[in-house]
């Protein structure tokens, strides 16, 4: 990625207000859905527009250890300097981060929890990373691994907490799909439209855990849900803070 674009000393990015976590190494964010973390083929604000107005008088932009979706909103980590980077990007790459999503899904699963243990191929070569459920050994097939709760069943919907055991691309919304209770919202994979005023996608990164410190306690940082799902859960009779609670115990 290229560098951020220089800023003002004394610039701070209105994402500010949104960081979770702040130490020397990390910053924990609070990414709002509808913003991509990476520039497109189609121009638009990006999370990198943001970076210089997230040093907080570091003499450089922090970065991204990972990634979420355009529409995923939720915990998004970013190191500070090449150093928490470095450290980040083993952790990540090693499976050392505990990540837990929650996700308003179509249907129900008739199990109470269950782990979906599905390859997964990039859909076309030329359509960027939409990926598809595959037989294990199919060229291109990445093994892919997400374990999955309950925490609510009701009106067509349940409310899942989700834990990916591997980190691949759109892995969550592929995996539930294949498992026929696609994310409410999702277009790619769930049929939603595309229209403005369409559902939101419902899949948020709750929680992440981050073994950053040698001999200290790991990180721990949770994200409130979104408004979008908060009101669909009002909706169904249910309290957003609750359902955020239960779904940071479910893998525990």
């Amino acid at each position: 990625m290229n560098p951020a674009p220089a800023a003002p000393a004394d610039f701070q990015s209105p994402l500010a207000a949104r960081v979770l976590h702040r130490d020397g190494m990390v910053l924990v964010l609070d990414k709002p859905a509808g913003l991509p973390v990476h520039p497109g083929p189609k121009g638009g604000e990006t999370l990198h527009d943001h970076l210089n107005g997230l040093r907080f008088g570091l003499p450089r932009a922090p970065e991204l250890a990972h990634r979420l979706d355009k529409d995923t909103s939720g915990c998004l980590v970013l190191g500070r300097h090449a150093k928490a980077l470095a450290l980040l990007n083993k952790l990540f790459a090693t499976g050392q981060v505990d990540k837990i999503y929650v996700a308003l899904t179509k249907g129900a699963p008739e199990a109470d929890e269950g782990r979906i243990d599905q390859p997964l191929a990039k859909r076309s070569p030329h359509r960027g990373w939409w990926m598809q459920a595959v037989p294990k050994g199919s060229p291109g097939a990445l093994d892919s691994i997400t374990d999955w709760r309950v925490l609510h069943r009701g009106a067509g919907l349940s409310v899942l907490a989700l834990s990916p055991v591997t980190g691949r691309t759109h892995q969550l919304r592929a995996h539930v799909s294949h498992l026929g209770f696609p994310i409410l919202g999702d277009a790619i994979y769930g049929g939603a439209s595309r229209l403005p005023g369409g559902p939101m996608l419902h899949l948020h990164a709750r929680r992440i855990v981050l073994p950053v410190a040698k001999n200290g306690p790991k990180l721990d940082v949770s994200a409130p849900l979104p408004a979008h799902m908060v009101e669909t859960l009002q909706a169904l009779g249910l309290d957003a803070d609750e359902i955020g609670a239960k779904a940071d115990a479910a893998f525990s």
